[in-house]
């Protein structure tokens, strides 16, 4: 997400330059028919003020997405372009990015400002495990995304240069809350100490082989291969190029999809074989995307959130997911 959490600089930033709340324009009149033919609505609505920020996949057509605002996480159908709450409104709690583990039907969400994470049950909804990754009373932190690996949890903090692992035991156990780890972020990883607004640290992704993890960092626009047990950086060479606002990443093979929030845009990365380099082949933009935060994939689209970032958050302000072809 983008780094918008202390609520007096939020609503600051959210003012600054921004067009008035206007509603996202309505499909045209063939558009709605081409999207039943195809069966997957290309816009699903989700509850006005949600204010969202991270999306996955779960079973079959099944969606879920987390409120920064009251922490509750929308479960939905993109064949049907309908849902519900699975969780309600969490008091004291931020939902940021968030993953879909299908070893163990659970939600991994990031807490944001808290400097916590959560575990969800994806069918109930019953909260199974709180693990304080940071203290926010030693100073900043913002535990903004997550990615769920056969053996751990891995989480950013776009406020902090650390990486944290929730390691995971047999038969997917989760942990003691003591057992969390923070592991520096060493090498070429840039820090920028007074990145308050965009954040370092953001999106993250592993390699096949979960040995390697791919960071963004969302002020420089440099994107990370790092090594997942001990934090050693490396960029990955752009030839020049960057992905400045990056926010959330999406690895398919070898092809990266980067969120460019205030770009409205996501960027193509092509990588090579060893993920240590990569050229920008595209970037796939859309007239309805309003400030997008994270993407997840089905089929062959691309499922973007609408974080509208640009527009302080409110009961009334709405927001989508948006199904782009990838």
């Amino acid at each position: 997400m983008r780094a918008l959490r202390a609520p007096t600089v939020l609503l600051t930033l959210a003012l600054a330059g921004c067009a008035a709340d206007a509603p996202i324009a309505p499909p045209s009149a063939t558009e709605p028919m081409a999207a039943r033919a195809r069966g997957f609505p290309d816009v699903i609505a989700l509850p006005d003020g949600f204010w969202p920020e991270g999306i996955d996949f779960g079973r079959g057509t099944t969606f879920y997405v987390g409120s920064l605002s009251t922490g509750a996480i929308f479960r939905g159908d993109a064949r049907t372009g309908t849902g519900s709450l699975l969780v309600p409104a969490q008091p004291g709690r931020e939902e940021v990015g968030l993953k879909y583990d299908g070893r163990s039907d659970r939600l991994f969400v990031a807490g944001g400002t808290t400097g916590q994470a959560y575990v969800y049950d994806a069918v109930t909804g019953a909260t199974l495990a709180v693990y304080q990754l940071a203290d926010p009373n030693a100073g900043p932190t913002l535990v903004n995304d997550v990615v769920v690996l056969k053996d751990a949890a891995y989480f950013t903090d776009s406020f902090r240069p650390f990486i944290y692992r929730i390691p995971l035991g047999k038969h997917r156990a989760l942990p003691a809350a003591g057992a969390v780890q923070a592991i520096p972020l060493t090498g070429d990883f840039e820090f920028v100490p007074d990145a308050f607004v965009a954040g370092n640290a953001n999106g993250i992704a592993a390699t096949p082989n979960e040995k390697q993890l791919i960071v963004v960092n969302t002020t420089t626009g440099k994107l990370y291969l790092v090594d997942a047990r001990t934090g050693q950086a490396t960029e990955i060479d752009l030839g020049g190029a960057a992905v400045p606002s990056g926010d959330g990443i999406l690895l398919i093979g070898h092809t990266l999809y980067v969120v460019q929030g205030e770009f409205n845009q996501v960027a193509v990365v092509r990588l090579s074989a060893h993920f240590t380099s990569g050229v920008i082949e595209q970037v796939i933009t859309d007239p309805r995307l309003r400030f997008p935060s994270t993407i997840a994939a089905f089929g062959g689209s691309l499922y973007v959130v609408n974080a509208r970032f640009d527009v302080p958050p409110g009961p009334e302000v709405q927001y989508q997911v948006i199904r782009v072809p990838r």
